[in-house]
């Protein structure tokens, strides 16, 4: 269960970043590139990723002293 949450954490988080990235601008190429919705919705995925991998990190730590 703890590796599917740091995986899944790492995959939320990068794709956060792309998004981010692409609806500043800074990532032409794309039909996302410039559009406003992903330079909101790509923090906030990376928010979660980030939190999903410490959750998933910490997770682990407490099972290895166990």
């Amino acid at each position: 269960m703890n590796w599917v949450l740091i995986i899944g954490g790492i995959l939320l988080t990068l794709a956060g970043i792309v998004w981010t990235f692409q609806g500043l601008g800074l990532l032409p190429g794309s039909a996302m590139s410039g559009v406003t919705l992903w330079a909101i919705l790509g923090p906030i995925t990376a928010v979660v990723g980030v939190a999903l991998l410490s959750w998933g990190v910490a997770r682990r730590r407490r099972g290895a002293r166990s």
